[in-house]
């Protein structure tokens, strides 16, 4: 089995460092780190001046995975609380390490907090990737910011490909990785997979932990956690508790909605926590850190906000089926769609429409992943998908193809 290198690169310090490391970018790779520079605004979709609020409201953001509803009054309430300590350092916080650490069953100890879990993800990478000859062992595609980082630290990565049902392929992890032993850093699995909304689950998780050597740190992503509507899926929470090398990392920009806000945290064994605050940044403000407390104890919101998310994607997925394009089942608040032509100049026609879709994802390049936006968002998706597909048609039509 052949796993192919990761060819991007991203920026992740500034100054000269990374001006010069882009200058050393073909074409190619320099339009995929651009993609990964602003998630999901609209500069991502070809957007380079800076937009005026009206504009940026104008617009359905379906493209970066974000709860459509903002953050529930209780959270609202919380971060206005927390703003009182924004003049201040050492402020009290609501005691959110604890109350995680609660909520999950495990020690403070376990528990290290990050700006968003994208922050956490790079801690991962620079603690266990810490020698040029270090890879990440993962599937592709998923979240590529992880294998991104790598290579921007001079790191590698060995990406597996899904299977053909678009599952991640276990086996083919457990492969890789052995068959890379000594280089390999840790091995990463966004669970559900972004961008597919597929899952690993219960079994075939245990069947990766299992097999793969007991000492390998395993950085699982449970970003869309919430969204899972089956018993297949568990958290894997408990392997931390049983002392496995287990990393996992949470946040609350999505069903939390605090995206803007920045808050993730990740659960971990003592030993891989103190390696890895060696890298922690500290930047998380008052009012967010209290939002989070407010969030992790509104439970109904969430069970709101799932509901909601699973309704409106299941209708989306059925009304693009009766046109003809079929999508991956999805447990996220996403999904993909086979557009059955090539996906960029797709996204650019949505946004002329007003429309945010995501971004290319290699090698899917016939899929268009839709993140669920409110009803009223997704209706202008579904007149605006008809628009381009209709055109699109009709232009095939009198081309004679």
């Amino acid at each position: 089995m052949d796993f192919p290198r990761e060819v991007t690169r991203r920026r992740f310090l500034g100054g000269a460092a990374a001006t010069a490391g882009l200058l050393t970018l073909s074409p190619s790779e320099l339009a995929l780190w651009a993609q990964g520079t602003a998630q999901g605004a609209p500069a991502q979709q070809g957007q380079r001046r800076p937009m005026s609020e009206a504009e940026w409201d104008s617009f359905a953001k379906l493209s970066s995975n974000e709860n459509c509803w903002g953050p529930p009054d209780s959270v609202m309430q919380a971060m206005v609380h927390g703003l009182k300590y924004g003049n201040r350092y050492g402020y009290p916080d609501g005691n959110i390490v604890q109350e995680i650490a609660d909520h999950h069953g495990v020690k403070t100890e376990n528990v290290m907090l990050g700006a968003g879990s994208g922050e956490l993800l790079d801690v991962v990478g620079l603690t266990f990737l810490d020698s040029p000859t270090k890879k990440v062992v993962g599937s592709d595609p998923s979240y590529g910011s992880v294998y991104a980082q790598a290579t921007s630290i001079k790191a590698d990565a060995i990406k597996v490909p899904l299977l053909a049902d678009y599952r991640q392929d276990i086996p083919g992890l457990i492969k890789a990785t052995k068959a890379h032993y000594r280089e390999t850093g840790f091995v990463y699995v966004c669970n559900p997979n972004n961008p597919t909304g597929q899952i690993i689950t219960k079994r075939e998780m245990k069947t990766l932990l299992d097999g793969l050597p007991e000492d390998m740190p395993v950085l699982i992503d449970e970003a869309y956690h919430h969204f899972v509507n089956t018993d297949d899926y568990a958290t894997s929470v408990p392997y931390v508790i049983e002392g496995r090398p287990v990393i996992i990392a949470r946040t609350f920009s999505k069903i939390a909605a605090l995206a803007g806000m920045r808050l993730g945290y990740v659960i971990a064994p003592r030993e891989l926590i103190v390696k890895m605050r060696n890298y922690q940044t500290g930047t998380i403000n008052a009012a967010v850190k209290w939002g989070g407390v407010a969030a992790l104890k509104d439970t109904a919101s969430m069970a709101k906000v799932k509901a909601m998310t699973i309704d409106l994607r299941e209708k989306a997925i059925k009304d693009l089926k009766s046109l003809g394009y079929d999508s991956i089942p999805s447990e996220g608040n996403f999904f993909m769609v086979h557009i059955k032509r090539p996906v960029q100049p797709v996204i650019e026609e949505f946004r002329q429409k007003k429309v945010l879709v995501g971004r290319p994802f290699p090698p899917m390049l016939e899929h268009l992943r839709v993140s669920v936006g409110t009803a009223d968002e997704m209706a202008r998706f579904a007149t605006a998908f008809r628009e381009v597909f209709r055109t699109a048609g009709a232009a095939g039509a009198k081309s004679g193809a």
